[in-house]
Parts: C-alpha cells; sequence; structure tokens
C-alpha cells in the first residue's frame, strides 16, 4: 500500500510539473500563402519569441498552432474548429480577410475562445459586439472599422478630389466580397451628400476577373470624372490593367495590394498613379522608434515577401502582447468576461519627435465617437479629425507614382508628397 500510494503521489506530481510547465497556446488562423496572412504570423511569431525571451507569460513559455484559411470560407471555419477541438488553442489571432472572418466567427460565439482580428475591419462586426457584448466578449478588432476608414476617405474626397481636381462626380468599381460591398455602401451615402461628389454609376465585378477592358470601358462611359475601386483580392490584376490600358481617368480607392513594397514588381512596373488607402503604418509611412525597431526585426528574421509587414503585421506584433498582458492580469484566457476587461485598459501610445504618432488602444462600451455620433466597442480607438491629439487617423491615403516611389498624400500633416493625376490623364 505504501508503494502505491507513493507511486500515486509521484504520477501526482509529475502531472502537476507537466501542467505548471505546459505552454500558452496561440493559434494563427489565416492564408499561410498571402502578404496579409503572413504579416499577421510574422508579427505574433516576433512578439512570442521577445515574451519568451523574457521569461514567458504567467511563468510559462507561449507557443503557435497556424490554421490555413486559404482565404477561404469554408477553409476557414474549418480552420478554426481545428485551433479550438485539436489543437486547443488559449487565444487566437487572426490575418483573416472580412469573408472569411464572418464564416468562422459563430463558432467563435460558439467556442469563447479570445480572439484578436488584425485585417478584417467590417463594420458589420463591431455591431455584433454592440448587439450582443456577452457572446462577442471574445473578440476584439485592432484595425479601425471599415466605416471609420471610408468617413476619413470622404474627407479626401472633400479636400483632394473635389476642392483641389474640381471632381464631381464618381463610378465605383468594386469587387463582389463582403468588404467590397461594405465600402461601397459607406462611399455612396456620404461622398455625395459630405464631400459633393455624386456617384454616377456602381459596377460590381467578381474576384476572378482577368480582363477589365469592358468594365473601364462601362466607367468611362458612366460619364464620372474618376473611378473608386474598392480591390482586397487580386488587385495587382487591376492596377496593372489600369496603367496598361491607358485609361483616361484618375483611380484612388482601396487596392490591398499597393499596401505592400512588393506591389511595384507585382504589377511589372505598372502601377504608377495608383492612390489607396491604408490603416497604418503603410508604406511610405515614416515609423517610431518602436515600430521601426520591429521592422529591424522582421528583416533580420525573414528574407522572403512581405519585405516589410503590412499594417496587421503591426497590429499582430502589438496586439499579441496587449493579449498576453490582458490574460496576465485576469489570471488567464478562461474567464473571458475578466479577460475582456483587461482587454479593453490595454493601451499602448507610440511617440515620434515628441508628438502621438500611434496609438494601441480600444473604444469601450457606450463611449460616442464625435464625428459618426455611434459607439465602436472592442475596435481599435481612431482620431477622424484633425489636429490628430486623441490617437492617429484611421487611415492615411498612399499614392505610388510612376517612377516606383510611394508617398502619403493625406491627410496632410503626415503627407510626405502631393496627389496626382498619371501623366496619361489630362
Amino acid at each position: 500500500m505504501k508503494l502505491r500510494l507513493g507511486l500515486i503521489a509521484g504520477l501526482s506530481a509529475g502531472l502537476l510539473a507537466t501542467t505548471a510547465l505546459a505552454d500558452i497556446k496561440v493559434g494563427f488562423i489565416g492564408s499561410l500563402s498571402s502578404d496579409t496572412g503572413l504579416s499577421t504570423l510574422r508579427g505574433a511569431q516576433i512578439a512570442i519569441d521577445e515574451l519568451n525571451d523574457a521569461g514567458g507569460v504567467m511563468g510559462q513559455q507561449v507557443s503557435m498552432v497556424t490554421a490555413d484559411t486559404g482565404e477561404d470560407v469554408i477553409e476557414g471555419v474549418k480552420a478554426f474548429e481545428y485551433l479550438a477541438e485539436s489543437a486547443e488553442v488559449d487565444f487566437i489571432i487572426s490575418g483573416s480577410i472580412d469573408d472569411v472572418s464572418l464564416g468562422w466567427m459563430p463558432r467563435m460565439q460558439e467556442y469563447q475562445i479570445p480572439t484578436l482580428d488584425t485585417w478584417t475591419s467590417y463594420i458589420g462586426i463591431i455591431d455584433m459586439v454592440i448587439e450582443d457584448p456577452e457572446v462577442m466578449a471574445p473578440y476584439f478588432m485592432n484595425i479601425a472599422s471599415d466605416e471609420a476608414l471610408a468617413t476619413l476617405y470622404i474627407n479626401f474626397g472633400a479636400e483632394v478630389l473635389k476642392a483641389k481636381m474640381g471632381f464631381e462626380s464618381v463610378v465605383i468599381l468594386a469587387e463582389d466580397t463582403a468588404f467590397g460591398q461594405a465600402i461601397t455602401g459607406l462611399v455612396t451615402d456620404a461622398l455625395a451628400p459630405v464631400a459633393g461628389i455624386d456617384v454616377a454609376d456602381v459596377i460590381v465585378y467578381d474576384i476572378g476577373t482577368v480582363d477589365f477592358a469592358p468594365i473601364f470601358s462601362k466607367a468611362q462611359n458612366s460619364g464620372a470624372d474618376f473611378i473608386y475601386q474598392v480591390s482586397s483580392v487580386n488587385s495587382q490584376v487591376i492596377s496593372s490593367q489600369y496603367v496598361k490600358l491607358q485609361v483616361p481617368m484618375a483611380m484612388t480607392g482601396v487596392n490591398v495590394s499597393a499596401l505592400g513594397m512588393e506591389y511595384w514588381e507585382d504589377t511589372g512596373g505598372a502601377g504608377g498613379g495608383i492612390s489607396t488607402l491604408s490603416p497604418v503604418p503603410s508604406v511610405g509611412f515614416p515609423l517610431d522608434p518602436v515600430s521601426q525597431g520591429f521592422v529591424d526585426t522582421y528583416q533580420s528574421k525573414y528574407d522572403t515577401r512581405p519585405m516589410i509587414p503590412h499594417f496587421n503585421g503591426f497590429n499582430a506584433y502589438h496586439g499579441l502582447k496587449q493579449a498576453m498582458a490582458a490574460a496576465e492580469a485576469a489570471g488567464g484566457f478562461s474567464d473571458v468576461a475578466a479577460w475582456n476587461a483587461e482587454m479593453l485598459k490595454q493601451d499602448l501610445i507610440l511617440e515620434k519627435d515628441g508628438q502621438l504618432w500611434l496609438r494601441y488602444g480600444f473604444w469601450q462600451h457606450g463611449e460616442v465617437e464625435e464625428v459618426t455620433g455611434r459607439t465602436y466597442p472592442q475596435n481599435a480607438r481612431f482620431d477622424l479629425t484633425s489636429p490628430y491629439e486623441d490617437a492617429q487617423p484611421s487611415m492615411v491615403v498612399i499614392q505610388w507614382k510612376e517612377d516606383g516611389t510611394v508617398g502619403v498624400v493625406y491627410p496632410f500633416e503626415y503627407a510626405s508628397t502631393e496627389f496626382e493625376l498619371p501623366s496619361w490623364v489630362k
């Protein structure tokens, strides 16, 4: 009996030791072959490495399990189920595009695993948080939602496209995705009444489109002064064809491929004149010392694309550290309400030359944003009014020039170059 009790005691001690040394598991969900997904994955991995080098979290090391979505909705659901059921992760960091996040959202609500979205910006998800804060307690989005992006873009429309360029009307070319529909709705509702620019037509195209000549012809026939494109998938195709066809209209809007330094190579040098809104940090956007340090580490570790992470890579790097800090304060991830309360308190302010440059914080429940007059609980904090004192702007507008350079054109406080028409547009 003594031997049996000793054996049991030894086994119990071994189990306790194993439990004490168990890793905190982070699940990555996103595409493992896209610049978008890799930006989040690598940003999260660098944060994990730094946390582990500093002693871990709550006395434990942090490990990561990956689940590839292939930017496909069905595969995204399977990926979330794998992370929840097989890998049994404690926390999920997402580099998913909007449609994929919407696909796995019911699974997140079911499994109640704390999750941070670093790319998806669909305002409808924030509306879910408002409507049911308890079931959406595990969810945070640390990119400004698309309504905020579109709202600030309206200012660009009024102050640059209308006032400076004299544009009076626009034709919208939007991909057939949830993101495309959301941005189209917001721009259509706001451009005319706020910026004084009429929407002449809305043309929706399939993300598999390879010949844009008929679409550009239809855009020209609309009689509009310029094109507003909304493209998050295969957007280098519409970009290069716009340049090669010398479409005689300015084209701006949302072009995800233009957010990376590989854009020029991807378009074969046929990307000049394209401008796009981008959450920050973006290409052409000066970095504060902390963010520059992250980029330096990133480039010393990775020598394949993306050579500089997209904005969601920065979101992943800072956001994962914030999620772990919230877990330490809450005693782990298992009490979702406690973790949610601590996550809402996370607020990282980064300065450049003595002024606020970037802010990684969250809107609180019931807190009203003054420009839109609505709430954005568990969404990244942003500022829509100049001067930008409470946070950075929700986005900047960048433009690629015909010589392959890129810079910020709006807001003016962050501008490094001026918006200009391509040489073939008169």
